[in-house]
C-alpha cells in the first residue's frame, strides 16, 4: 500500500510539474524604434513627409510675406496722412485693414489645413509600413513560440514594462525579415 501511495504521489508530482512547465509562456520583446530607424521604406516615407511638410510651410510663408508687405505699405501710407488727403488716405487704410484681416484669417485657415494635410499624408505613408511591421512581429513571435511580445521602444513610453531581464529579443529577426539595415537604435532603459 505504501508503494502505491509513493507511486501515486510521484505520478501526481510529475503530472503537476509537466502542467506547470506547459503553463509557462515564453515572452519576448521588440524595439520598434530600432526597426523603423533602420527600415529603408520608413526612411523614404520620412523623407517624403519632410518634403511635403516643407512645401506646406513654404506656401504659408509666402502668405505671411504678402501680409507683412501689405501691412508695411499701410503703415507707410498712414505716415503720409495730412489734412489735404485725410479722407482719401483713411478710405485706403480702411480697405487695407479689411484686406489684412482677410489675409490673417486666410493664413490661419491655411495653417489648419496644412496641419490636417500633413497628418493625412503621415497616415497615408506610415500606416502600410506599420501594418507590415506588425504582421512581421506577429509572424516572428509565432515562429519562436512566444505568447507575448512587448514593445520596449522609447517612443512607446515603456509604460507597461517596469523591469526586463531576459525574454527573447526578436528585433533582429524582424529587421532581417523586413530588410532593415543592421544599425541599432539605443536600447530602451531597464
Amino acid at each position: 500500500m505504501k508503494k502505491v501511495i509513493v507511486a501515486f504521489s510521484f505520478a501526481a508530482g510529475l503530472f503537476l510539474t509537466s502542467n506547470f512547465a506547459n503553463a509557462q509562456q515564453k515572452i519576448g520583446h521588440v524595439n520598434s524604434d530600432d526597426i523603423f530607424a533602420n527600415l529603408p521604406e520608413a526612411k523614404t516615407a520620412e523623407a517624403s513627409l519632410d518634403t511635403f511638410t516643407k512645401t506646406k510651410q513654404g506656401e504659408i510663408e509666402k502668405m505671411i510675406t504678402s501680409y507683412q508687405t501689405k501691412l508695411k505699405a499701410a503703415q507707410d501710407k498712414e505716415k503720409t496722412i495730412s489734412e489735404a488727403n485725410k479722407e482719401t488716405v483713411i478710405k485706403e487704410l480702411t480697405a487695407a485693414q479689411t484686406e489684412l484681416q482677410t489675409l490673417g484669417k486666410d493664413i490661419e485657415a491655411a495653417r489648419t489645413k496644412a496641419a490636417q494635410d500633413v497628418s493625412k499624408k503621415q497616415t497615408e505613408l506610415f500606416t502600410p509600413i506599420q501594418k507590415k511591421v506588425s504582421t512581421t512581429i506577429s509572424a516572428v513571435a509565432k515562429e519562436k513560440g512566444l505568447a507575448y511580445v512587448f514593445d520596449i521602444a522609447a517612443s512607446q513610453g515603456n509604460s507597461s514594462i517596469a523591469y526586463m531581464d531576459g525574454g527573447e529579443d526578436i528585433t533582429p529577426t524582424v529587421k532581417s525579415k523586413l530588410g532593415a539595415t543592421a544599425g541599432t537604435a539605443k536600447p530602451a532603459a531597464k
